[in-house]
């Protein structure tokens, strides 16, 4: 089957959120809104503790999943679900945020390095209300295959016939890849389904496109990846994801389908019902 080709590479732009954490923002910009179903992706990746120590208080969410990857350091997860867990090295989160839920994401440390990631993941009309859902998974528990200059780490999908730990509501992957000098990362993709490549670390070239550091690759529908490192290496993540073809209206927290919903979402915050 023919490989995947590179359509638009986009550089991530600085910003900020929660209580004034500096970040990286990948997907949700004015060049790159989002690619269905991804809504949203930040790098979150500071040494300096005044750029993360205020963290993500209290804020609620309706309508998609939050997706919290702690790459480097400690993130304490609570929710108005009563739901709560420490995110430390390599460990994610998975929270289905369906009909409400508020939660907070604090930082659990006061020196070093925070580094992470936060993905949003739309979902459909029929499953926005739901009851909300939350997944604390350690990253003991995560799939890790290393083999021939190659370290994949399958949060969720499956990849070499080995599945995700993560449940997903609605079908995406999202690997972590770490590839030596001049290796290459294949991994068969469903005709159809979209796919995004963003690079933390080094360089890596797909369809001979090169995508650069702190750059994200959105790639062509049909076909298979093929992915290789450049000189230096690479650091990556994969996403891959069935599009939902659905109308998406956004208003800051909530993803709902029409504004009326959002006007709902909003009263039913204000109202105490999350």
């Amino acid at each position: 089957m023919a490989s995947r080709q590179v359509l638009n590479v986009f550089d991530g732009m600085p910003a900020s959120d929660g209580a004034g954490v500096s970040l990286l923002r990948v997907v949700g910009t004015p060049m790159l809104d989002f690619v269905d179903p991804f809504l949203m992706l930040d790098e979150f990746r500071n040494d300096d503790p005044s750029g993360y120590v205020a963290g993500f208080p209290d804020h609620p969410h309706r309508g998609f999943e939050t997706v919290s990857y702690m790459k480097q350091g400690k993130m304490r997860h609570r929710d108005s679900a009563g739901n709560e867990g420490l995110i430390s090295d390599g460990g994610v989160q998975w929270m289905t945020a369906g009909r409400g839920v508020i939660h907070s994401e604090m930082p659990e440390q006061s020196a070093g390095t925070l580094w992470g990631y936060q993905l949003w993941v739309n979902l459909p009309a029929s499953q926005k209300m739901v009851p909300p859902r939350y997944q604390d998974i350690d990253k003991a528990e995560i799939p890790l295959i290393e083999a021939d200059g190659l370290s994949v780490k399958i949060i969720a999908g499956t990849w070499n016939d080995q599945p995700g730990r993560c449940e997903t509501t609605w079908p995406v992957s999202f690997f972590d890849v770490t590839m030596a000098p001049g290796k290459n990362f294949a991994h068969e993709v469903t005709d159809g389904h979209n796919l995004l490549i963003y690079v933390y670390e080094g360089s890596v070239s797909v369809g001979g496109t090169q995508i650069d550091a702190h750059q994200i690759g959105v790639c062509s529908n049909e076909g298979n990846l093929s992915m290789d490192a450049g000189y230096a290496g690479g650091g990556v993540l994969v996403l891959a994801g069935q599009p939902i073809g659905e109308p998406v209206a956004k208003m800051g927290p909530f993803v709902m389908n029409t504004r009326e919903e959002l006007m709902q979402a909003a009263a039913d915050f204000r109202a105490g019902r999350f």
